[in-house]
């Protein structure tokens, strides 16, 4: 029977310094920074999804161990099997799953960790449902939390839906973090590559007051002299 432990132990076994070095520099772990405390084995993202699909057959108790490891890859291949488990499974599957994911929330506690896993279940799952959660974790005190409320939306932004992606940016808009600014510009760049209009609607009307980078991430693929005026508040 799969367990936890043996997940452990196969990480373990690709662990490679340099990477945990690399790793922990970049995902902000030091005193008082975003991924404060956070571990690192220095493996690759690849090599944590192959680990997970051997595994994925793993029961609840034994990925709530991995979600609640100090080890960041070792939370990231929880995330990936839940992944695996939602993908391969029915609605009644799929409704537990998300409302697991969602009760261990303050483990999805770093930007990727978020990024590989939101759309992937909190997204599917609400497609076709109401979508009051998402703004019940927009307001959320938690960073990440938030982040899941937004980057959750690319998964309807695949399907060509778009309004819950504005409407979360806009409330989203006086967020102190910078990764809310980041996640936000990001998933209004990816609104304007299925539809130019939304998302110049948007910038037009928001552009001056939008926090810079959430801007330069919601233009980066627009041509340069638009990019520019949005930049300098010049579109009218």
């Amino acid at each position: 029977m799969p367990t936890a432990a043996l997940v452990s132990r196969e990480l373990k076994g690709l662990a490679d310094p340099q990477k945990k070095k690399i790793l922990q520099s970049f995902f902000k772990t030091g005193p008082g920074q975003y991924g404060e405390g956070d571990l690192f084995l220095g493996v690759t993202v690849p090599q944590s999804r192959l680990v997970a699909r051997k595994y994925a057959g793993l029961d609840f108790p034994e990925i709530r161990k991995l979600m609640h490891s100090p080890v960041h890859e070792e939370r990231l291949a929880g995330l990936m099997i839940l992944v695996f488990q939602f993908q391969g499974g029915n609605e009644t599957e799929r409704g537990k799953i998300f409302r697991f994911y969602l009760k261990h929330a303050e483990r999805v506690n770093n930007w990727d960790l978020v990024d590989l896993s939101a759309d992937k279940i909190v997204g599917a799952y609400l497609r076709g449902r109401s979508k009051s959660r998402l703004y019940r974790l927009a307001r959320s005190r938690n960073l990440w939390r938030r982040r899941i409320a937004i980057v959750a939306t690319l998964d309807f932004i695949r399907a060509g839906r778009f309004k819950d992606t504005t409407a979360l940016a806009e409330k989203l808009m006086g967020d102190s973090h910078d990764l809310i600014h980041k996640a936000c510009g990001w998933m209004l760049r990816e609104t304007g590559k299925r539809d130019s209009v939304v998302l110049e609607i948007f910038l037009k009307k928001h552009c001056r007051a939008m926090p810079r980078t959430m801007l330069r991430y919601a233009i980066e693929r627009l041509p340069a002299p638009r990019k520019r005026a949005y930049m300098k508040g010049q579109i009218s």
